[in-house]
């Protein structure tokens, strides 16, 4: 089994811990960096100063990483799953079927009177849209036909939550919508991070098993089949994983897309393009550029905080087209 980039490794968690360090001191209260470290040491003079940082931006700054995570480290097994650098949870339906579950449990008031409604049925639409992409597309789908069968399930499933935000039975439920559409990680605290990160971590568990028969299936189903890789497994592993990490993602910030789409592209020629190498560096790298996100939609100035999901949207989409254009003129 091929190791780990140790030195590859060690810069991202350096910039992680660099990027988390920066997006609690980053907020409409100006902190310095040594009134941020003396409270997360267990210091602080002033209580006002230790609630912000301890139970506000502290939080929401281990959220984005969590999510950051969970959504690169999903994209990468996709990728490699399928054989295509443009599967992502965005791009295949697997978000916004997480989504229409988060926008049903809000519809039917299910969240407010059962604490894991939420995570479990954005989890369970998550991979129920997972299956139905690894079903609709085949075992040998190409890029036209992943795309067509993603954009198909995205757009299912944003008619259905168009559909419950339409026949909303209050305005407060239809702004809670909204805001998971749109994705953000503001007024986030620790209740949501001890909510999603059991479901985070198993599935983190679970993707990461993966790797060895990414490795195999790279070579193709026959090759992969003749050193005793259960692909059919393989898969039912893949969506499970999936599910668990995106599901509990969308379940506290939305829909913050594009994530898992580049992250694995920029951190592939750093591992050989090796999938089972390619697992932890997309974990580190997503977990940063989330935070890095979550830091710059407070900076950006504005009226009132830019959401999340905008902002990703806004890096990924141009970053997705010149990879369309890239692969098209390579297949030339």
């Amino acid at each position: 089994m091929n190791r780990h980039n140790p030195a590859l490794i060690a810069a991202l968690a350096l910039c992680l811990l660099l990027a988390l360090f920066g997006s609690i001191l980053v907020g409409s209260a100006a902190l310095t960096a040594g009134q941020v470290a003396h409270a997360l040491a267990g210091g602080g003079d002033d209580p006002r100063l230790v609630v912000i940082i301890r139970e506000i931006r502290l939080p929401r700054a281990i959220l984005g990483a969590l999510v950051g995570a969970s959504l690169s480290l999903s994209g990468a097994v996709l990728q490699g799953l399928l054989r295509n650098p443009l599967a992502e949870p965005g791009l295949t339906g697997t978000s916004a079927s997480a989504g229409l579950g988060a926008v049903v449990a809000l519809y039917f008031g299910w969240s407010a009177t059962v604490p894991l409604a939420l995570p479990l049925t954005a989890m369970g639409t998550a991979g129920v849209g997972t299956l139905l992409l690894l079903l609709i597309a085949g075992r040998h789908a190409g890029t036209l036909t992943l795309i067509l069968t993603g954009v198909a399930l995205s757009s299912l499933a944003v008619a259905l939550t168009s559909l419950a935000m339409n026949l909303s039975p209050n305005p407060y439920a239809l702004s809670e919508m909204v805001m998971w559409l749109l994705g953000s990680l503001h007024d986030r605290s620790f209740a949501d991070v001890t909510l999603i990160l059991p479901f985070a971590i198993v599935g983190w568990i679970i993707l990461a098993a993966t790797g060895r028969g990414l490795d195999a299936l790279s070579l193709g189903e026959e090759a992969a089949a003749s050193l005793g890789i259960c692909v059919d497994r393989l898969r039912l592993w893949a969506v499970l994983g999936t599910a668990l990490a995106v599901g509990a993602s969308v379940a506290v910030a939305g829909s913050v897309g594009f994530v898992g789409l580049v992250v694995p592209h920029l951190l592939r020629p750093l591992v050989r393009y090796q999938p089972s190498r390619l697992l932890l560096p997309s974990a580190f790298g997503g977990a940063i550029l989330v935070t890095v996100a979550d830091i710059a939609v407070r900076l950006i100035p504005s009226s009132s905080e830019i959401m999340l999901g905008v902002l990703t949207s806004l890096v990924g989409i141009p970053f997705f087209l010149a990879l369309i254009l890239k692969l098209q003129w390579a297949d030339r």
